[in-house]
């Protein structure tokens, strides 16, 4: 069995956590627990091999998904790692892994998106393993039972019975509130999302349904050149699954939440005894049911407030009613159509090499980073036309390399390099590396670079 995890989201309705250079499946949304993403790959262990487990994700995360991985303690394959050249929505990205699985051989294959959190995995999986019988012939989306009138998800209207679950009669788009509520007393499921099949038969199904993809798959080198030859951005819902004649989904209850929205964090995560969700750095009184999240070190005190979500992070303080989360996406459109950065970046923002973090910043005049270089990583070797840099090490050993002369500099000593040197920042020891970076200059922004090959 193979499993194909969807990586390449960036989940706008939960912006100011998510964000297009570190959405929300990478996120450790709850203190210290994994990730979605970690959970899920955790969870595709369950039932595969680790080197039949394929991620498709955006260019951008490859190294967030390595790193999580790396995190959990395998071994993993970067060439498992399948990048999208753009997003192309979902059916591209799911038929870019069966492509690669097919080079093999013919089996059964997962698809779990890596957004989706999941209470009872180890159930999920004897699912999944008693279901491989109706992959026969069949494409299998796993069906959730609703606990109400969710506006939020489509709905699947099941029909005659086979073997463990039943043939789709038809899939429904997201409803409004009275047409929910008429589909849960139809017995409709919520659609996870999820999906389950042998690989040559869903090539076969795209190859009838959606020429366009199984063509530029089959012309081409690889993933680059087929994303280039699809027009259009398409879904497998759309795609595949509301035409096709041979669809089955199979009821399972396995504690399922999308985390579509601030609102689905209800479910999923403790509450006090107020239905608080909040850390214990913060402070609430005379509160109830609310989110209330901050940054380390931040503190946000709630007094006398319902119904209220409350992100604070450095950079953007997100304050909405409950039932008004879906309209976050909303602000996150409104920013970009303003090309403000806070929709791509973090305050902290994550590399291949580590990771950094603004401390403090005067546009056009000074910007002061914390930066975090893992153990046997460098940073490219650059310069910077407008600005000069100051490190200081704090925790570690840096190699630093200026016009290509090399040193060493401890813990508490500092190096400078002037606008236009050539630099390159290097951990050669077996722990992280720490540094404050205070840039200095008339433009500060991250394209101010030119990165050189040696």
């Amino acid at each position: 069995m193979k499993v194909i995890i969807l990586a390449g989201g960036s989940g706008t309705r939960l912006w100011p956590l998510s964000r297009d250079r570190y959405p929300k499946q990478f996120i450790k949304l709850h203190g210290d627990k994994p990730s979605l993403f970690q959970e899920t790959f955790a969870r595709s262990l369950l039932i595969a091999d680790i080197d039949d487990i394929y991620v498709v994700t955006n260019e951008k995360y490859k190294f967030l998904v390595m790193g999580a991985v790396e995190e959990m303690g395998y071994d993993y394959k970067e060439s498992n790692i399948l990048s999208e050249p753009e997003a192309k929505n979902t059916l591209p990205a799911i038929y870019a892994g069966v492509y690669e699985v097919s080079k093999k051989n013919s089996d059964s294959v997962v698809v779990f998106p890596s957004d989706h959190k999941i209470l009872k995995s180890i159930d999920f999986a004897e699912v999944i393993r008693s279901s491989e019988k109706l992959t026969q012939g069949n494409i299998i989306t796993f069906g959730i039972q609703p606990d109400g009138p969710n506006t939020g998800y489509g709905y699947i209207s099941p029909g005659k019975e086979k073997l463990n679950g039943y043939m789709v009669e038809e899939f429904k788009e997201k409803p409004d509130y009275d047409t929910a509520l008429s589909y849960i007393e139809k017995g409709y499921f919520w659609n996870s999302g999820i999906f389950m099949f042998n690989s040559d038969f869903f090539i076969n199904e795209v190859k009838t349904h959606a020429q366009e993809i199984h063509n530029a798959f089959d012309s081409s080198e690889g993933i680059e050149e087929a994303f280039s030859k699809i027009n259009e951005k398409i879904s497998i819902d759309y795609g595949i699954m509301e035409k096709s004649e041979n669809v089955a989904v199979v009821p399972v209850d396995i504690g399922w939440n999308d985390l579509g929205s601030f609102d689905a964090f209800y479910d999923v995560f403790e509450k006090d005894e107020n239905k608080n969700i909040v850390d214990s750095s913060n402070i609430v009184f005379d509160s109830k049911n609310n989110y209330i999240y901050s940054e380390s070190g931040k503190l946000v005190a709630a007094v006398g407030v319902e119904d209220l979500i409350v992100v604070d992070n450095r950079d953007a303080l997100l304050i909405c009613k409950k039932d008004q989360s879906q309209k976050v996406k909303d602000v996150v459109e409104t920013l970009k159509s303003k090309n403000d950065l806070r929709t791509a970046y973090h305050v902290q923002d994550y590399r291949p090499w580590g990771h950094y973090k603004v401390l403090e910043e005067e546009k056009d005049s000074f910007k002061i980073k914390r930066i975090k270089i893992n153990q046997g990583k460098k940073i490219s070797y650059q310069l910077h036309h407008h600005r000069s840099e100051h490190w200081i090490v704090v925790k570690g050993m840096a190699k630093v390399t200026i016009e290509g002369l090399e040193s060493f500099v401890s813990a508490g000593e500092s190096i400078f390099i002037k606008t236009g040197q050539k630099h390159r920042l290097e951990n050669p020891g077996k722990t992280p590396l720490e540094i404050i970076e205070v840039q200095m200059g008339e433009y500060l922004e991250e394209d101010d670079i030119v990165r050189f090959d040696q």
